[in-house]
C-alpha cells in the first residue's frame, strides 16, 4: 500500500543507501575542495527557483542540484583545513547517531529509553571527565541556556521573590567575569532582568587568565558602593585564546564572600580526558554549577550541553529533551575512551608544533601559550606599532578565508587583534599544518609588498 507523498519501500532502501554513499564519497574527497566558496549569492539566486515545483521531483535529481548548486557555495568545516572549532566536523559514529535520532524522532516524547539514554551519557561524561560522583547533570540546548539557568537560580537565591514580583525593589546584583569570557554573560544578564551593567569585567594576566585579587579588588568596592555581589563566572577555555581561569583561587573569593561559582567549561572541559590534562577542572568540585559541551573532544553534528550542579534545585521539574543523548551515546560507544584519547593528544600536538613555527618566527607572535589545541598568534614585523598590526591581521585572516584554500578567523585576544588556529578535524595532519603555514606567509609578503 502506498503512502501519499511518501516513497515506496524498495525506493526508501535504495535512496538512503545512495545517501550514505554519497556522504561517504563527500568525506574521502574533502582535501580536494575549496574550504571556502566562490560563489556569489546572486549566482544562487539564478538557479534556485522562487517557487517550489507543482509535483515531487526525484530524490536522484535534488540530489544531483545539491552537488552541483549547494556543495559549491558551501565552507566545508569537513575540510582539514579548516582551522576552526566552531562547526568542526563530526565522526561518523557521530553522523550515524545523528541519523539514527532524526529516524526514530527528535521531538519524541519523554520515554523510559529516552531517560535511560540521558542518564547513562550524563554518568559517563562525569566519569571520564572526573567529575564528582554527587554532581548531577541535565542536557541543555547550549552553554548559554545552561549558564542562564545557573545564574537565574544564583539571583532567586539571593531574591527569593524575583519570579513572582520580578526586580522591582531588589538591590544591584553583580555578576563578575574575566575580561576574556564569552559575550553571552552580558546577554545572560539582560535576559534575567539584570542589564548588562551588572557585568563586571574583571583584569586578567599575561596568560589572559581571570586574575583572582583583581576580582576580590571589585568584589569589595561593589560592597562599598552597597552593591549586591551575587555570582562568578569562571572559563574553562575562553572563547578567543582558549585561557583557564584560576578556578581554584577564584573558588576561595566566593567562598569568602559567599559568592555562587559558576564555571563555564564548554571550550576546555574535554582536556580533562587525558589524565594529565585533568588539572583543567581543578576546583570545580567547589563550584554551584559548571556547563561543557562535547564541542572539540566529542565529535558530534549537533554539540550536546550538560549543565551538572551539586545545587539540586538546578536540575529540578526538569523537561524532556527526547532522545538528545542518542547520538553521543552512540558516538561515546562506537569511539571509546582509548581512541578519544588519541585524537585529542594529536590535536594538541599538531597545535604546539604549529606555535613552534610561529615562535621561531621574528615576523610572527604567540599571543598565549598554548593550554588547548587553539593557537593564538599574529603578524608583527619589528617596529610595528599595535594599530598597524591589528589593521594587518585582520586583513591577513580575511585574505585567506577568501583564497578558499584555508579558513581560519581573526579574534580579539588581551584587545589586540590576532588570528586564530584550531585543530579540530581528525582529517588534519602536519602536512596541512605546513600548508597553512605557507600559505599564512604567502599572504603576509604579498600584503606588505603592496
Amino acid at each position: 500500500m502506498s503512502i501519499q507523498g511518501e516513497l515506496p519501500p524498495d525506493q526508501v532502501r535504495l535512496s538512503l543507501h545512495r545517501l550514505a554513499g554519497w556522504v561517504a564519497d563527500q568525506r574521502d574527497k574533502s582535501d580536494e575542495q575549496r574550504v571556502v566558496p566562490d560563489v556569489a549569492l546572486d549566482e544562487l539566486a539564478d538557479v534556485l527557483p522562487e517557487l517550489p515545483p507543482e509535483h515531487g521531483e526525484k530524490l536522484a535529481a535534488i540530489l544531483e542540484d545539491v552537488e552541483r548548486f549547494v556543495v559549491p557555495g558551501l565552507v566545508h568545516a569537513g575540510a582539514p583545513k579548516f582551522l576552526t572549532d566552531a562547526g568542526a566536523p563530526s565522526s561518523v559514529a557521530g553522523i550515524l547517531g545523528e541519523w539514527l535520532t532524526v529516524a526514530l524522532g527528535t521531538a519524541t516524547p519523554t520515554s523510559p529509553t529516552a531517560a535511560a539514554l540521558e542518564t547513562a551519557v550524563l554518568q559517563w561524561i562525569r566519569g571520564a571527565l572526573g567529575l564528582a560522583d554527587g554532581c548531577a547533570g541535565r542536557i541543555e540546548t547550549s552553554s548559554a541556556t545552561g549558564t542562564q539557568r545557573a545564574l537565574g537560580a544564583a539571583r532567586d537565591a539571593a531574591y527569593a521573590d524575583a519570579r513572582r514580583r520580578g526586580l522591582t525593589g531588589a538591590p544591584t546584583l553583580m555578576i563578575y567575569t574575566s575580561a576574556e569570557a564569552s559575550e553571552s554573560v552580558e546577554q545572560v544578564a539582560t535576559t534575567l532582568g539584570l542589564g548588562s551593567d551588572s557585568v563586571r569585567r574583571i583584569e586578567t594576566d599575561g596568560e589572559l587568565r581571570l586574575r583572582p585579587a583583581a576580582l576580590r579588588a571589585a568584589v569589595a568596592r561593589d560592597v562599598h558602593a552597597r552593591l549586591r555581589p551575587l555570582a562568578v563566572v569562571a572559563t574553562v577555555g575562553t572563547p578567543a585564546c582558549a585561557a583557564v581561569d584560576p578556578v581554584p583561587a577564584v573558588a576561595d573569593v566566593c567562598a569568602d564572600q559567599k559568592l555562587w561559582l559558576h564555571v563555564d567549561a564548554s571550550r576546555g572541559a574535554g582536556l580533562a580526558l587525558l589524565p594529565e590534562g585533568r588539572w583543567v577542572l581543578d576546583g570545580v568540585g567547589r563550584a554551584d554549577s559548571l556547563v561543557l559541551s562535547s564541542q572539540a573532544w566529542l565529535p558530534l553534528p549537533s554539540q550536546l550541553t550538560v549543565l551538572y550542579s551539586r545545587r539540586t534545585e538546578l536540575l529540578e521539574c526538569a523537561e524532556g529533551h527526547g532522545l538528545a543523548a542518542l547520538a553521543a551515546w552512540v558516538a561515546l560507544r562506537a569511539l571509546g575512551r582509548v581512541e578519544l584519547e588519541a585524537r585529542l593528544r594529536e590535536h594538541l600536538r599538531l597545535a604546539r608544533r604549529f606555535a613552534e613555527w610561529v615562535a621561531a618566527d621574528p615576523d610572527f607572535e604567540l599571543m598565549v601559550p598554548v593550554t588547548l589545541p587553539v593557537v593564538c598568534f599574529r603578524a608583527r614585523p619589528a617596529g610595528m606599532r599595535d594599530d598597524e598590526a591589528d589593521a594587518l591581521n585582520e586583513t591577513l585572516a580575511h585574505q585567506l578565508a577568501s583564497s578558499g584554500r584555508l579558513y581560519l578567523t581573526a579574534a580579539r585576544v588581551g584587545g589586540r587583534i590576532a588570528m586564530r588556529v584550531a585543530i579540530a578535524n581528525v582529517l588534519t595532519t602536519d602536512s596541512h599544518l605546513a600548508d597553512a603555514w605557507t600559505l599564512i606567509h604567502d599572504a603576509f609578503d604579498r600584503t606588505l609588498l603592496d
